[in-house]
């Protein structure tokens, strides 16, 4: 089993204890082996994102998570939170898996610029500062409004029970999971896997939008931050 899809396996018992859990029928039904995922296009804007879906076996309906990758330049490969080994796993104990890819990545590679490369380009030219910059703006710009596309499309899927979303990230996706709980707030739960780790203590502007974030969401927040990350102060940090 790779690290990733153990990591989904303990975020399946979060998710379980804050009550995301479907009916005990349709959970023993989806542990069959889960199917090839289908992919679905999120319009957003202009652009036709794609997002690659896992659905649980059985008849539903079952509990959903919408999981955002972190950033990444467009010379990147596949995001290491491999869709393809958390995903099953996800699915395979219930639930609807959504791993929609934004703007300049993977399968929408085609699909505008990458987050990555706009930040590496606006640190390169001009520093640190238009970085962080640039940074916030698409947390709370583009790649957030690509995200709640993405979470809408995912709640029209028959098979999904409206009432029993959640959302998950790493990194820059962890980040997008905080501002899209505080902008919804009918979503259950929000799991943030290293969320501005890397960003923390460069980017005074981006730790005070993500603690108003959480002080705004009603859903219930876990973060994980591994011992030898870049910071684990986020996790920390009410």
């Amino acid at each position: 089993m790779t690290a990733h899809a153990g990591a989904a396996r303990r975020s399946l018992y979060l998710l379980a204890s804050l009550g995301l859990l479907g009916s005990t029928a349709a959970c023993d039904r989806a542990r069959a082996q889960s199917p090839a995922p289908d992919t679905l296009i999120v319009r957003s804007g202009g652009l036709a994102l794609r997002a690659l879906l896992w659905r649980p076996i059985g008849r539903g309906p079952f509990p959903a998570v919408l999981f955002n990758h972190g950033s990444y330049g467009s010379a990147d490969p596949l995001p290491p939170a491999d869709p393809n080994a958390v995903g099953p796993v996800f699915a395979s104990h219930g639930y609807v898996f959504m791993f929609p890819f934004r703007r300049g990545i993977g399968l929408s590679g085609d699909q505008g610029t990458a987050d990555g490369d706009l930040m590496d380009s606006a640190m390169a030219s001009y520093g640190p500062a238009l970085r962080n910059q640039v940074q916030l703006g698409l947390l709370e710009g583009e790649e957030l409004t690509e995200t709640l596309a993405a979470l809408e499309v995912l709640r029209r899927q028959p098979e999904v029970n409206r009432h029993l979303v959640a959302v998950a990230g790493h990194s820059f996706g962890g980040s997008l999971a905080l501002l899209m709980a505080e902008r919804d707030s009918t979503l259950r739960a929000v799991l943030v896997f290293a969320g501005a780790a890397a960003s923390w203590d460069r980017s005074p502007s981006l730790r005070a939008r993500l603690r108003a974030a959480v002080a705004r969401t009603v859903a219930r927040i876990f973060l994980v931050y591994a011992a030898n990350d870049y910071s684990i102060t986020p996790g920390r940090t009410s």
